[in-house]
């Protein structure tokens, strides 16, 4: 690379630095995201905690990052870019050793609340480093290492908690963040430069306020209606009321004012509105399945943890492996076409896993975790590339911070969407299958004959609807598998909604041939 390339692009020198730091931060976060949940039941027992007051630690946590995340735009032109990423890291690593060394359930959810704020910055913060550091013909494989950390963190997260809380204590899930924060700080000073600093800015409390209450009563709503019975219950009413005005309020604030929190420019380019509608689905389609297959395993097909989590494991593989294809097929194939192969191949792993049943075996776990993994990256990477490719980099802080805020936002709708409607078909599956208990049943007439079931005792028929409730639960599981399917194929259509990348320019070319 000659020195002129270098001075106009000050960063290109140290590229490869400054995205090893950036990734550490990314994967640190990402890690976070389900990590702790497999820790619960041991954090449940040392803080002598009900299931109620302990599941406060997973909420503290997503509702602190979803309310802080619009703030990224706001206080990286504000403060610097460089800055504000230095403080979230330094921030979040501290509060993960004060989880770690938590000694009681009020401290606990108060430094996951704190490691939420400063955790909502990073990936977001992350992403607009990428884009900018790359030049656009290079932003393909940027964003398939960044993909790399947002994508399989979440989905080895859950292997990695199990492992730590097995072999040594749940604060281990915690401490493990130190290394990666010391690590991504030091990059960060030593590598990143500073983006210029726009002190006229002014802060728009209304629009964050009316954006912070909508957002976290929704998030409320969502983490908490199941455990309450929904819309029977006083408080999911109250949050749903909150969350569907101060949205609106906010919406109609932005349009309005004349100087929104978030500017409404944004919203005039396709590929980013569109974007954000594709990475919303993609969210359900991520968390939903990891919050469905480990309770599937372990309450019917009698897995220890450990082994569910060496099973989920290969479907990070799968992603990496796609983003690895994703990167070298950047810039050669139409990144449409490869979102409709990801949706393709997430669509057939969801329809084979609507034939699951309790006696397949681990390979069959496997073998559709890689297909849904590969095409999760193949649809990730595209999306996260061209959603970008026609926006205005001014805008680039913003929108990464709306990409990641819906990102979680589908994520945590499409968790509550799949856990009720396998509650409710349960329920309904239950009642079926219940009719066909009766002395006309051939089948049942030979169990009982040959000894499997005594229907004239108490253990007997509860043996009976035990068996029931098992296979009611094996259906409700395949429905929501079959539901996800239809989501994912309902989304297809979306593509043609976005408009292929621009062909990189001349200046582009002369700096891809120095490089």
């Amino acid at each position: 690379m000659t020195a002129a390339t270098t001075a106009a692009n000050p960063e290109s020198a140290h590229r490869g630095l400054v995205t090893v730091s950036v990734m550490l931060a990314t994967i640190m976060q990402a890690l976070d995201t389900t990590i702790a949940n497999v820790a619960l039941p041991h954090m449940q027992g040392t803080m002598g905690a009900t299931q109620d007051q302990i599941a406060w630690v997973l909420t503290s946590y997503i509702v602190a990052a979803a309310i802080f995340m619009p703030l990224t735009g706001f206080l990286s032109a504000r403060w610097g870019r460089k800055r504000i990423f230095m403080w979230s890291v330094v921030g979040f690593t501290v509060a993960s050793m004060l989880c770690g060394a938590a000694q009681s359930l009020n401290q606990i959810v108060l430094f996951r609340l704190l490691q939420g704020i400063f955790g909502a910055s990073l990936v977001p913060l992350s992403q607009a480093v990428l884009l900018d550091t790359y030049p656009r013909e290079r932003h393909g494989a940027a964003m398939a290492m960044w993909g790399v950390g947002v994508m399989v963190g979440p989905i080895l997260g859950p292997s990695l908690g199990g492992w730590l809380t097995e072999y040594y204590n749940w604060r281990w899930v915690f401490y493990i963040n130190l290394p990666f924060g010391v690590l991504a700080w030091l990059g960060l000073a030593a590598f990143l430069r500073e983006t210029p600093i726009d002190r006229t800015r002014r802060f728009d409390l209304l629009g964050f306020a009316l954006l912070s209450l909508g957002i976290g009563a929704l998030q409320m709503m969502l983490d908490r209606g199941e455990s309450l019975d929904w819309f029977t219950n006083p408080e999911v009413v109250i949050e749903a009321m909150l969350s569907g005005l101060a949205l609106y309020l906010f919406i109609a604030h932005i349009f309005t004012h004349e100087h929104p929190f978030i500017e409404p420019g944004l919203f005039k380019d396709r590929n980013f509105s569109v974007g954000l509608l594709f990475i919303f689905i993609v969210g359900i389609i991520l968390l939903a399945t990891m919050a469905l297959l480990p309770p599937f395993m372990q309450n019917l097909m009698g897995y220890p943890v450990i082994d569910v989590g060496y099973l989920m494991a290969p479907r990070g593989v799968g992603t990496m492996f796609a983003m690895i294809a994703v990167g070298k097929l950047s810039g050669k194939v139409d990144v449409r076409h490869m979102i409709l192969l990801g949706l393709m191949l997430t669509s057939l792993s969801l329809w084979e896993m609507t034939n699951f049943n309790t006696d397949i075996d681990g390979w069959d776990i496997v073998r559709t975790g890689i297909t849904q993994g590969l095409g999760l990256g193949f649809i990730f990477v595209p999306l996260s590339t061209i959603t970008f490719a026609t926006l205005a980099p001014r805008y680039r802080n913003e929108g990464t911070a709306l990409f990641s805020l819906m990102r979680n936002l589908g994520s945590s709708i499409g968790i509550s969407v799949v856990i009720t409607y396998l509650a409710q078909r349960t329920q309904a599956n239950h009642a079926a299958f219940a009719d066909y208990i009766n002395p006309f049943n051939l089948a049942l007439r030979q169990a009982v004959e040959a000894g499997a079931y005594n229907l004239t005792t108490p253990e007997g028929l509860a043996a009976i609807n035990g068996e029931v409730t098992r296979q009611a639960a094996t259906l409700a599981y395949l429905q929501d598998f079959r539901l996800m399917m239809w989501i994912t194929v309902a989304a297809i259509p979306l593509i043609i909604l976005l408009r292929a990348s621009p062909k990189k320019s001349a200046v582009n070319d002369v700096h891809a041939a120095m490089e």
